[in-house]
């Protein structure tokens, strides 16, 4: 943190920074559950095949889940935001965007805690998403009587990727197991572990690296959504702080030359809006004999942010040719990266509180996912196919910027290995999960909803149209 952000704080009234930081504290939380919770997934493989103790387990899933923030990238972060369209923060009053970020971390972490509770692996992911969702369906619908407060289109996109990817872990982790049986005729390996047994060292060591592999993408994909949080929350309460990216030397010049940049190889067309040329022409603007984005007043930050936005949204609908699209594609990122950054501060702090809750309060989904799913022990065999259908599904959907479930492509992924293995399904514990499953989704924008709602009648930051 910079004294930028101290200085934008110091703005801040007395009541609205004790406001922030429990707002911080709440998405930091939302993430040391999700660690107890969904990372329990990683390891109940390597410990119900005697690969790890449980203690050596669950601290090298810690770490690897702390590597998966720290090296994952910020992509899927901004899948989180955009589901929401920010200037809806900024928009209406500052009541309102304090009340919307504190409903939909507070919805996020109720739901989680109570499945975790009564031992339920559900989706963090889909409770994230949900909540967000309640929130600006609430909000558009108390404040517009519309339904523009959820950007459909990333909705969709995100809704299609959760929904694939169970259906991926409990193919795939069917599949695997059978062209296992092909390549690999060992018997150890299909058959539930004799008491007392340990598993070959080759095994061991293909169920540590499935372990690590599927901790550390789990790290990857779902510490990005506890970034997205946490930049919500420096929206909702500091949004000249977060507007642009502050900390970097000469941005502001680079911004402007693509700005430039784009608006010459732009073409003099009917397919190009001329609403493109004057969202150009805002951020150039403002940014004239600016070479620091922290140059620019607090006041301008957000309209260069909201012109950049404005301009990547309707250059999608425009009509350009793909020989020039491509030729302004760098000057695109040049923009991209003045609005999407996750400070330094926010990703350690989330490494570290998905790390440390990976170790702790982990037995009650292990012991569901390894006992309850299917009729027999988990075999070696298994848990590898799970793991690695699980750790490549994920990191998929790290390359293409979506949010995954964990939970779900992992407990798919044993649920087809119990099918393919010929090992039998407990039928009434697949029912409460899948009925877990359906319910997140509607629960999460119940809940985001009410809370919201509620906040915003306590404190009269709402408006009806």
């Amino acid at each position: 943190m910079n004294t930028t952000f101290w200085e934008a704080l110091g703005a801040l009234s007395p009541g609205r920074v004790c406001l922030f930081f429990a707002a911080l504290a709440i998405a930091f939380a939302f993430e040391f559950i999700n660690g107890f919770h969904d990372t329990a997934n990683a390891v109940t493989t390597v410990i119900y095949t005697r690969t790890l103790r449980p203690t050596p387990a669950v601290l090298f899933s810690g770490l690897m889940n702390f590597l998966g923030v720290l090296l994952g990238g910020t992509a899927v972060a901004f899948s989180i935001v955009n589901l929401l369209p920010v200037d809806l923060l900024v928009e209406g009053s500052s009541s309102r965007s304090i009340v919307m970020v504190l409903a939909l971390l507070l919805a996020g972490v109720i739901w989680n805690l109570g499945t975790w509770w009564v031992g339920l692996p559900v989706s963090s992911s889909h409770t994230l998403i949900g909540a967000i969702l309640g929130v600006g369906l609430a909000n558009s619908l108390a404040t517009r009587g519309d339904f523009s407060g959820v950007n459909w289109s990333k909705a969709a996109d995100v809704g299609l990727a959760l929904l694939i990817s169970p259906l991926l872990g409990f193919v795939g982790g069917g599949l695997l197991l059978l062209l296992m049986r092909r390549l690999v005729p060992d018997p150890r390996l299909y058959l539930p572990p004799a008491p007392g047994d340990d598993p070959p060292p080759w095994i061991r060591g293909v169920l540590l690296a499935t372990c690590g592999g599927v901790s550390f993408a789990h790290g990857s994909n779902d510490g990005q959504k506890g970034m997205g949080l946490i930049l919500l929350a420096l929206i909702g309460f500091l949004p000249q702080y977060y507007a642009l990216d502050l900390n970097h030397h000469d941005l502001a010049h680079e911004v402007q030359r693509a700005a430039d940049q784009i608006t010459r190889q732009l073409p003099d067309s009917d397919g190009v809006p001329p609403e493109l040329r004057r969202e150009l022409e805002t951020i150039d603007r403002l940014l004239a004999d600016r070479s620091n984005l922290a140059e620019v007043p607090a006041a301008d930050r957000w309209e260069v942010r909201q012109s950049i936005l404005r301009f990547r949204q309707q250059l999608k609908k425009a009509r350009i040719e793909p020989g020039t699209a491509r030729e302004i594609t760098p000057a695109l990122r040049t923009l991209s990266h003045a609005i999407e950054y996750v400070p330094l501060w926010v990703v350690v702090g989330v490494a570290v509180a998905l790390g440390v809750g990976t170790t702790i309060g982990y037995q009650r989904i292990v012991v569901t996912v390894a006992e309850k799913i299917g009729k027999s022990h988990l075999t070696y065999a298994q848990g590898a196919a799970a793991e690695t259908i699980a750790a490549l599904t994920i990191g998929l959907a790290d390359r293409l910027h979506l949010p995954a479930s964990t939970t779900q492509v992992l407990s798919s992924g044993i649920a087809g290995t119990m099918w393919a293995n010929r090992s039998g399904i407990q039928n009434g514990t697949v029912r409460r999960i899948l009925l877990a499953w359906l319910l997140t989704l509607p629960v999460a924008i119940t809940l985001g909803a009410t809370l919201f709602l509620i906040g915003g009648w306590l404190t009269g930051g709402l408006s009806t149209p």
